[in-house]
Parts: structure tokens; C-alpha cells; sequence
């Protein structure tokens, strides 16, 4: 399968499919690569995130906070 995109002049609103040349190609798997690892570490954030506060909600309940009172906190 041959890449391409598509070109649009808004002008006429004339369409074409043209094929990427070898450095839109590249430019396109190394943003693909960026992303992924972008991507990668949002999800490594969001993670350690959810485990600090369910670390934090365990210690408040182990201090003896009802889950109602360690629900307050978190408004």
C-alpha cells in the first residue's frame, strides 16, 4: 500500500491524492514515535496519581477517618 494524502484546493475545491515522499514519511512515523512515548508517559503519570491517592485515602482510614469523612477531603 502506497502512502498518500490528500491535497484540496480551496479555491476550486479541486481534490488530488498524492503520495509522500520519503521525508513525509519519516516525519510521520517519528511524530507516531513521539507521540506513543508522550502518550506512554501521561498514562505513567495518571497512574502513580491514582496510587498516591488511594495510598493517602488508606492512611487517613487507617488514622481512623469514616469513608465519608476521607470523601469530604477530596471536595
Amino acid at each position: 500500500m502506497t502512502d498518500t494524502k490528500i491535497v484540496v484546493d480551496c479555491t476550486t475545491g479541486e481534490t488530488q491524492v498524492v503520495t509522500l515522499t520519503a521525508e513525509e514519511i519519516a516525519q510521520r512515523e517519528a511524530d507516531a514515535q513521539a507521540f506513543a512515548a508522550a502518550e506512554a508517559e501521561r498514562l505513567a503519570a495518571e497512574e502513580a496519581k491514582a496510587q498516591a491517592k488511594a495510598s493517602a485515602e488508606a492512611k487517613l482510614a487507617a488514622l481512623g477517618l469514616t469513608a465519608d469523612e476521607i470523601a469530604a477531603l477530596n471536595k
